[in-house]
């Protein structure tokens, strides 16, 4: 009668574990392998055991490595802020229409402003001439330039206010120089009111920036409620 095994004389991975057990311990040969052990088929040969670092075409760089510098490719200057291969940006302001809304910064233009046959920038400059030349200039234009000559306007309307503000405070101080006896206070009026026509004359013809904040609120309903005359 075959001697009956446990399970932990066979080895379910090896079928010949049994086998050479059984000769290593002189066992008989002829003992036949107890019921219900399960032969499992051989698998192909092992491959050949392989290294690791062969079997992977490119290593992963390690982190305590700091990368390689790499300076950038120079890219062609084509201009001034524009990227590679794109037309340089247009430089300066664009040339203002007739009827483009009012632009401080805009340069002094040789056009002729409607209904009055003068270059712009004399027209614009009037309304800010001393001696009270301004204060019927400014008058004219309010009267018969159009309200599509937006920058026009704007001068003829602070320079109306301006002037109008220059002739109250001359009352004033002739006022105050009859109950004092001295006019040396309007005298000082009058210089600072004359330099002050002069600055703003000149910069109005070069073109440049001149805005009075004190007078907005004149200037607004001076161009409101002086309409031009059809």
């Amino acid at each position: 009668m075959p001697e009956k095994r446990s399970k932990y004389d066979t080895d379910p991975l090896d079928p010949d574990f049994a086998r050479r057990t059984d000769e290593v311990m002189g066992r008989t040969a002829d003992v036949q392998d107890p019921e219900g052990t399960v032969h499992l088929p051989r698998g192909p040969a092992e491959e050949q055991t392989r290294r690791f670092d062969e079997q992977t075409p490119e290593s992963y760089p390690s982190v305590f490595i700091p990368p390689t510098y790499q300076p950038p490719r120079p890219q062609p200057f084509t201009g001034f802020g524009a990227g590679p291969g794109q037309p340089p940006a247009q430089v300066g302001p664009p040339p203002p229409g007739p009827s483009s809304p009012y632009q401080p910064f805009a340069p002094p233009s040789s056009r002729t402003t409607s209904l009055l046959g003068l270059p712009a920038h004399v027209v614009n400059a009037a309304p800010y001439f001393p001696f009270y030349v301004g204060l019927v200039a400014a008058l004219v234009e309010l009267l018969l330039v159009p309200r599509t000559e937006t920058r026009a306007r704007f001068h003829a309307s602070q320079g109306l206010a301006l002037q109008l503000a220059i002739v109250a405070g001359s009352i004033l101080f002739k006022i105050i120089a009859l109950a004092t006896g001295s006019g040396f206070g309007g005298f000082l009026f009058s210089l600072a009111a004359f330099v002050f026509l002069v600055v703003s004359t000149i910069r109005v013809l070069q073109g440049k920036p001149h805005h009075i904040a004190t007078l907005d609120e004149a200037t607004r309903q001076l161009n409101e409620r002086i309409s031009p005359v059809k």
